[in-house]
């Protein structure tokens, strides 16, 4: 099954060539999790501990939430300010 990883704005930063309006896309097996992509964004050299929120289709998910075919999933870092 084919999905589309999307980054937020810093994150992009850490891959070269990184398109916003395409994202990325990567095969992964049926029935895999959102980990098996979080495994996807560690090979294009972004640290686990940079992705605190995860969206699957708009819709927050965790780490655990099945992906399916065709599924456009976001990775954010930490949000912080003051």
């Amino acid at each position: 099954m084919s999905i589309q990883i999307r980054l937020s704005t810093t994150l992009r930063d850490l891959v070269p060539g990184y398109d916003p309006e395409s994202g990325l896309l990567f095969e992964l097996k049926d029935g895999e999790s959102v980990l098996a992509a979080g495994d996807v964004a560690q090979r294009i050299g972004i640290p686990p501990e940079e992705i605190t929120i995860i969206m699957i289709n708009s819709r927050q998910s965790d780490l655990e939430s099945l992906v399916r075919d065709g599924d456009r999933v976001a990775f954010f870092p930490p949000v912080g300010g003051g």
